[in-house]
């Protein structure tokens, strides 16, 4: 039943996001060898989405493991304007508290955008 549905196009995990750089950003190698270049881009919610004392940005972790998005990701620079597409993944690890997991942008695509106005 779940190949039908993937093969119809009915699930998706697909991220399109245009925001704000928050940090220069980070190049760290892995015990695996490979390395990752990661950031975090601050995107603004829309005006609807905020309640009385609530955010009104959300800053979400973004990871480039692929070439041309981890040369992309290494030019950015903090307060940049970019533009990220990708899937969310949810990564394990473990700190010395224990086991720990949390949600990243897997980026397919990387680029510096103008910034509006």
């Amino acid at each position: 039943m779940a190949t039908e549905q993937q093969a119809a196009g009915e699930w998706a995990n697909e991220v399109h996001l245009v925001g704000r750089v928050s940090a220069d950003p980070d190049e760290r190698e892995m015990p695996s060898g490979d390395t990752v270049v990661l950031f975090r881009l601050v995107v603004p919610r829309d005006s609807a989405a905020v309640g009385p004392g609530g955010a009104s940005v959300d800053t979400i972790d973004i990871a480039c493991w692929a070439g041309r998005a981890k040369s992309s990701g290494r030019r950015l620079r903090a307060g940049d304007h970019a533009e990220v597409s990708g899937a969310l993944r949810r990564r394990f690890f473990r700190t010395g508290g224990g086991p720990a997991s949390r949600y990243e942008v897997d980026a397919r695509a990387v680029r510096r955008t103008r910034r509006a106005g």
